[in-house]
């Protein structure tokens, strides 16, 4: 369903539609590929990544089935959105979805956990330091 303007986009929508994004930047694919993949077309891809369109539920398998991941996974860290809606999972971690993800955002989380866990640590005080953030 299409809808008028940023402020209308559900939280729900715009994270699942990211989480999309996510998903098929850090597989290698086009929106081209996943749209051909699942019957759509790229625009309409670009639609569900940005939110301004919803994903039907049997699309949202489709996806699913060819990423070869499961529902959950487009819901995972909805953060308090999850904690307000039953069903959903409780132990979500918040997820800063204010910027959109590029290929290097994608790839360095899909790289840092194969690192020892005082690596992770490393690279994660390294980019606290170039950012001027205090660790949590």
């Amino acid at each position: 369903m299409a809808r008028s303007g940023e402020e209308d986009i559900h939280p729900v929508d715009r994270h699942v539609g990211r989480r999309v994004q996510e998903k098929r930047l850090g597989l290698g694919l086009s929106q081209s590929a996943l749209a051909n993949a699942v019957g759509v077309s790229f625009q309409q891809v670009q639609k569900y990544e940005k939110g301004t369109n919803r994903v039907s539920a049997s699309k949202l398998f489709d996806i699913a089935e060819f990423m070869k991941v499961d529902i959950p996974f487009f819901f995972q860290g909805l953060g308090s959105q999850a904690e307000a809606t039953p069903g959903l999972a409780e132990e979500a971690a918040t997820f800063d979805h204010d910027h959109k993800p590029s290929r290097t955002s994608v790839e360095i989380a899909r790289l840092a956990p194969r690192l020892p866990p005082r690596k992770q640590k490393l690279i994660l005080e390294m980019m606290r330091d170039m950012l001027g953030d205090d660790p949590a």
